[in-house]
């Protein structure tokens, strides 16, 4: 009986709201229903609250209808298995063919701007389903703008009063909205910069949390693509952990790359490795399904699962070798960076990248440009074709650079002893002379660094020197701050180890006081490696007159792993011809500096890197002979071949003949 009396209110509403409808749209007179639905609210929510649940919440708002459609949440909730009455079945229908030309979706389509889609929310009631096109809608056109535009067009948004209104709507809607409109919304709150612990923002994750198991593919990538950005907390984790069972359980379903490298992004670098196994299964099984995007974003998806898989990478590399022409700015610079975090190096798509941004050097802004070589930079990687490239454009107009610029380029120069040429004083002179310029403004911290950074090239222009060694820059650096003082003392002893073994031809002596240099006691003690060490002393029981000295001390800063001190090839004829004359021991003898290094050198050269290479150019001025060695190399070795390669190095002249005929 209740439940046939529920069914001819209902009607009686549609039949009223049919009418209203009809009325409004012909200018009849519209009547003010909310009176009449604040008493059916009340005398639903007092009769028939607990048989009908749905209905008696819908009751509690004043405002039941929009102005172009009844609301899906009237529509398509069933109560307790209960059919909806035949006449509001039938009424849906007709909805969903009147949706088509609805005035607000028309109008919505056309709003260029947040407060735009709050406007004409002012103007009509939208339904549930017209929310969540709202807020959609409301991200979409934010996307086009520029960064000072979107946060100008955002405060506005945030100061406007319908927007409050709209996100209450939103809470009041969102239990009667599909998983892929809810999946829609949250994103677009979260983008829009809605506070992520917003009463707002923890309901559409609680919601998401309960219909999980109902998202299907996409919205499920929907959803994942939304909490890669947002902050950890308690509804967060427990859907990201929901989100990834789920993704273990429907992995052999999924079809779309796209949606698996979303998913794939979400679950992060905690996912257990049994199901990042699965998942590079999965991953390769689709490689023939990856477009040219596919494969820059499956890189950058990698490197935030923190999941390396060589096979996986060298085919995403091939395919970007095979398409490196017309890819933008914003996905090359992403893959250099998460080759970087992952550690990996292909030489052919390092060196075709860098031929191709040098072809466009004329087209990319100096910060993309040093923005890609600060990338391979950190890749111990030189580009040398962008790099001459870059050179030519530097020495053409080197006002062009700002003193980031500067800083930025003379620390990959220095860092990769990037070879000029016969182009290195016209570089030099030019970034000196941009330097220089900028000398007034510059802070004492960025002052040492691009001192530094000349210093290891092997340039010393007087002015940032005299600047740096005045009175006001060395009380400055004295009250470096501890976190950076390590870095700021092993600039100043290069600084000063180059003034006195480079010695440079300056208007004015310059000495940097000692308190700046550090106690060279308080470095650390280093170890032999063992491996070496028992190499060395096999080759040297073969040899008379041979000394071994191991981790030695340079100048109080350059450490060297051994040095083997022999009789120069010289000796014995000097002798002779001295009649009985004596000879200082360093010409009687030869210095021999072993230096052994495991990621010193450029990659895919043996050309050292800068600290390496300033330590190598002293060393030489102090009179030592320097064999660089690779750790990697030498370690994997076998111990005959070890001695056979350490006795080419050292004794040449003792080579076996069967060694001089096979050269």
């Amino acid at each position: 009986m209740f439940y046939l009396v529920t069914q001819r209110v209902l009607s009686r509403d549609l039949r009223l709201f049919i009418r209203r409808s009809i009325s409004k749209q012909w200018g009849f007179t519209v009547i003010n229903w909310s009176k009449y639905a604040s008493f059916r609210s009340q005398w639903l929510t007092h009769n028939f609250n607990k048989k009908l649940p749905t209905v008696g919440r819908l009751a509690s708002s004043t405002r039941f209808f929009s102005e172009d459609r009844i609301p899906s949440i009237d529509l398509e909730e069933e109560d307790e298995g209960h059919q909806l009455p035949s006449v509001v079945q039938t009424y849906q229908t007709a909805s969903v063919q009147s949706r088509r030309i609805s005035p607000f979706l028309k109008q919505l389509k056309h709003c260029g701007s947040p407060s735009d889609v709050l406007d004409l929310t002012c103007k009509y009631a939208p339904t549930p389903r017209q929310v969540s096109n709202c807020l959609t809608q409301m991200w979409f056109t934010t996307k086009k703008m520029s960064e000072d535009q979107r946060r100008y067009e955002l405060q506005l948004m945030f100061n406007h009063p319908a927007f409050d209104r709209l996100l209450q709507s939103s809470i009041k809607a969102v239990g009667h909205l599909n998983t892929e409109a809810i999946a829609y919304s949250l994103l677009s709150m979260v983008n829009l910069g809605v506070p992520q612990r917003s009463r707002v923002v923890q309901t559409f994750l609680r919601h998401c949390q309960e219909k999980l198991n109902d998202f299907d593919e996409k919205g499920l990538s929907i959803l994942a693509s939304c909490l890669v950005h947002m902050e950890e907390n308690a509804n967060v984790a427990a859907l990201k952990e929901g989100m990834r069972m789920m993704v273990e359980m429907r992995l052999p379903e999924i079809k779309s790359v796209l949606a698996l490298q979303t998913m794939m992004r979400v679950l992060g670098k905690d996912t257990p490795l049994d199901l990042k196994r699965k998942l590079e299964v999965k991953v390769l099984s689709m490689t023939d399904q990856f477009t040219l995007p596919n494969t820059q974003y499956m890189i950058s998806t990698m490197a935030t699962m923190g999941f390396y898989s060589k096979p996986l990478l060298d085919i995403c590399s091939k395919k970007m070798i095979e398409n490196l022409h017309g890819i933008p700015f914003n996905r090359l610079l992403p893959v250099l960076l998460s080759c970087r975090e992952l550690y990996y190096r292909d030489l052919d798509l390092l060196n075709g990248i860098s031929d191709y941004v040098a072809s466009l050097i004329d087209v990319w802004t100096n910060k993309q440009l040093l923005l890609l070589l600060s990338a391979f930079e950190s890749l111990a990687f030189c580009p040398d074709a962008l790099m001459k490239a870059l050179t030519e454009k530097i020495i053409g107009n080197p006002g062009a650079l700002t003193l980031k610029d500067i800083l930025c380029v003379l620390k990959v120069y220095s860092s990769l002893n990037y070879d000029l040429k016969h182009q290195r004083q016209l570089f030099l002179d030019g970034v000196t002379q941009a330097l220089c310029s900028y000398l007034p403004m510059i802070p004492t911290f960025e002052l040492l660094r691009s001192v530094y950074y000349l210093s290891v090239l092997g340039c010393f222009p007087s002015a940032p020197l005299q600047q740096l060694m005045n009175e006001d820059s060395i009380n400055q650096l004295k009250a470096t701050a501890p976190r950076i003082f390590q870095n700021q003392e092993n600039m100043l002893r290069t600084v000063d180890l180059c003034l006195r073994l480079d010695a440079p031809a300056l208007p004015v002596p310059l000495i940097l006081p000692s308190f700046l240099l550090g106690e060279t006691t308080s470095r650390c003690e280093p170890s032999v490696k063992p491996w070496l060490s028992h190499s060395l002393k096999s080759l040297l029981e073969e040899q008379e007159n041979a000394i071994l000295q191991e981790m030695l001390l340079v100048e109080n800063f350059y450490l060297i792993d051994a040095v083997i001190i022999k009789p120069s090839l010289s000796q014995s004829s000097a002798h002779d011809s001295s009649a009985g004359d004596e000879l200082s021991p360093a010409a009687s003898s030869q210095r021999i500096a072993l230096i052994s290094s495991s990621n010193a050198c450029c990659y895919g050269t043996s050309r050292p890197r800068g600290p390496l290479a300033v330590m190598i150019r002293h060393l030489k001025i102090l009179g030592y002979d320097c064999v660089l060695m690779m750790d990697q190399e030498l370690e994997s070795m076998s111990e005959q071949h070890r001695l056979d390669f350490l006795r080419t190095c050292i004794f040449p002249e003792s080579r076996r003949p069967e060694e001089s005929l096979t050269e």
